[in-house]
């Protein structure tokens, strides 16, 4: 029999410390701690992948944190400085080896000449800037993948600057191959000689200024890498701040060119003289490729 009224109600013949003993009872029971998580339908956490984990807002945890082999990082480094290499030579002996041989600032019928003397060497030239701008689009490239995890939107500027320059470059050598043309032309000699010889110096003058203001950009890329660099660890801190310094003797050496062209040669050789540390960098990375960096050093704040 029940008696009617509020409170809890316990079957007749059961006492009020049994019925309480009874519903503590299953507590005991359930799993505690992260046993009682798993009962309520949680899983183990997955282990750790092979791909950066990105939050907003949080770390973004670099692929060697996770036990990515650092051989990995080191060929993509000297794949890297093998082009910059390549590029560097082909450019050199476009630029400084042919073309500064052949134009003759102010003298008209000896460029021409030079040109129409020389063709098989200009058309070497005009191939080897080709080469030289692709490759450059490859080091970029090859820039980006590895540094990309320290911040993709400095990564991404980076390969934007590098393709701007490289095509400046390749619609620059428009005016080569017109000089060229004009050069070795006997039509264009047979109607006036003296005009066809100033019309191939021209357009060797308006490749060189093209060849110049390029310069903004080979110095723009450097910045982002200079960064990156610095963030990433993988480099020398000091080898990275020079690319930073390098980057802006570029630009300002390209600036002073074009406002001031009649300054001493020693004055532009002294603004330029940064540009040096490409050279650690390109040596930095066939040697050494990358240094392991610091455990503070891989997780970096993702942008």
């Amino acid at each position: 029999m029940r008696r009617a009224g509020f409170g809890p109600q316990h079957p007749e013949g059961v006492s009020h410390h049994a019925q309480q003993r009874r519903d503590i009872a299953p507590l005991a029971d359930q799993p505690k701690g992260r046993d009682t998580c798993r009962a309520r339908g949680q899983d183990k956490p997955s282990r750790q992948t092979d791909v950066p984990i990105e939050v907003p807002g949080h770390l973004e945890v670099h692929p060697l944190d996770q036990g990515e082999p650092m051989s990995t990082s080191k060929h993509l480094a000297r794949t890297a400085g093998a082009l910059y290499l390549l590029m560097a030579v082909l450019g050199g002996i476009a630029h400084l080896g042919v073309r500064a041989d052949i134009r003759v600032p102010g003298e008209a019928a000896a460029t021409a000449a030079n040109i129409a003397a020389n063709p098989t060497l200009f058309r070497f030239s005009l191939v080897a800037d080709i080469a030289m701008a692709t490759i450059f689009v490859f080091v970029g490239v090859a820039f980006y993948l590895l540094l990309r995890h320290v911040d993709r939107h400095a990564a991404g500027l980076l390969v934007i600057f590098v393709a701007v320059a490289a095509g400046m470059i390749l619609v620059n050598l428009v005016f080569h191959h017109a000089a060229l043309l004009v050069a070795t032309d006997p039509a264009a000699y047979a109607v006036d000689a003296h005009s066809a010889d100033s019309l191939a110096l021209l357009l060797v003058d308006m490749h060189h200024h093209g060849y110049t203001i390029a310069g903004v950009f080979f110095g723009l890329w450097l910045l982002p890498l200079g960064y990156l660099a610095y963030r990433s660890g993988l480099f020398s801190r000091v080898l990275s701040v020079l690319l930073v310094v390098a980057g802006a003797a570029w630009i300002v050496g390209t600036l002073v060119e074009v406002l001031c062209p009649d300054l001493p040669a020693v004055v532009h050789a002294i603004i330029s003289a940064p540009t040096i540390a490409e050279f650690w960098m390109v040596a930095y990375l066939i040697i050494k490729g990358v240094r392991t960096p610091t455990s503070d050093q891989l997780a970096t704040p993702a942008t």
